[in-house]
């Protein structure tokens, strides 16, 4: 067969079952209630965001035009650091060009041959290449099972542990038992990795995220990931951790050392975002009323943060109701194999706070309709 023919037979097989993804330019389509993106806070076109973008990018370029170990760590980058690593409750932070690196880097540069990581089956697609990367043994454990992952730890026969788990899951949306599992890995001397993208911004005290609720932030054992592209509207992403964990993301991290520094406007706009999430906390409390009122609709419970799933019997059925909706003015999403974890189809829904009451009554109906 040649390559020619190989790339055909992928695309037919792709086409019968249903998993054929498409790139559309979204600004050119027609305006739509929008329940299919993760900016969560509508804060990717708000004004005083937009310029401060403009105004990082004429002080320090379009672009951070190194590596940041060679002349590419910009104040922006210093000072965005500084404010997430306050607002989160770490001793430290670093940012990335991407979240996906960043959660390649903390697994990666954290994990050796010599270390156990023990995964949920339910984390993002990023931390399982990262598991791959760090050539680490890994055990993979049922979704929010802490009995599981206790009985991993317990057969442990590597020098060292690492738990891999997101604290609010980006396909079902629902929270994974912090406190349980940081004191299982305290029981083993193991090290706790967080991904809070889908929580910073809209769970916690003001959105501070769950690590911050529950006690655990600022831990020396407990590393979060966080992106810069949902709540925050930007682009690009941060390791929260202990000073001495930074230090060794900086040395050992291949992500971070061989990348060009995070963009300078997405870096303004992300500082931007976060001072207005600390000054507006009513915008998160905006987001749970709209979640609360899209989960009633679906008739699904209530999310933990701004993320509802719904399950499809399968991909076409999935793809039918995104357009059907589409039709009706409400954008949704829908997740199929395989960037669903459980190898189920899903519909996904975001909530936002920016959501009207006429919005969110439109979409109540078209949810209605198409679930029905």
């Amino acid at each position: 067969m040649t390559f020619e023919q190989w790339l055909a037979a992928e695309a037919a097989r792709r086409d019968l079952l249903g998993l054929t993804r498409r790139l559309v330019e979204a600004d050119q389509a027609a305006p739509l209630v929008d329940l299919a993106g993760n900016d969560y806070l509508d804060l990717a076109r708000d004004a005083r965001v937009i310029a401060a973008a403009v105004a990082a990018t004429e002080r320090f370029g379009a672009g951070a035009r190194a590596s940041r170990l060679v002349s590419g760590t910009l104040s922006v980058h210093t000072e965005l650091e500084r404010a997430l690593a306050d607002f989160t409750g770490f001793g430290s932070a670093l940012v990335f060009s991407t979240g996906y690196h960043a959660n390649l880097s903390a697994v990666s540069a954290l994990a050796d041959r010599e270390t156990l990581v023990v995964s949920d089956a339910h984390v993002h697609a990023s931390l399982i290449d990262a598991c791959r990367l760090s050539r680490a043994a890994v055990r993979v454990v049922p979704h929010n099972d802490v009995e599981a992952i206790d009985r991993a730890l317990a057969e442990n026969g590597a020098s060292r542990a690492l738990v891999v788990i997101e604290s609010v899951y980006s396909v079902l949306g629902d929270a994974a038992p912090l406190t349980e599992v940081v004191d299982v890995c305290q029981r083993h001397g193991a090290v706790l990795v967080v991904d809070e993208a889908h929580a910073l911004g809209v769970a916690g005290l003001g959105g501070r995220a769950l690590c911050h609720h529950d006690g655990l932030a600022g831990r020396p054992d407990v590393v979060a990931t966080v992106t810069l592209s949902k709540s925050l509207g930007a682009q690009g992403g941060a390791v929260l951790c202990a000073p001495a964990v930074r230090d060794h993301l900086i040395n050992q991290a291949r992500p971070f050392i061989y990348d060009t520094g995070l963009a300078p406007a997405a870096a303004g706009a992300a500082l931007a975002a976060l001072r207005i999430i600390a000054a507006e906390p009513e915008r998160v409390t905006r987001v749970g009323q709209a979640a609360a009122a899209l989960a009633e609709a679906c008739r699904v419970p209530r999310p933990a943060a701004a993320v509802l799933s719904v399950p499809m019997p399968g991909p076409q059925e999935a793809v039918a109701a995104v357009a059907a909706a589409a039709e009706r003015g409400v954008r949704i999403g829908c997740f199929r194999p395989p960037s669903t974890p459980d190898g189920s189809s899903r519909l996904r829904f975001t909530a936002h706070a920016e959501l009207s009451h006429d919005d969110l009554d439109l979409a109540a109906q078209v949810l209605h309709e198409v679930l029905k």
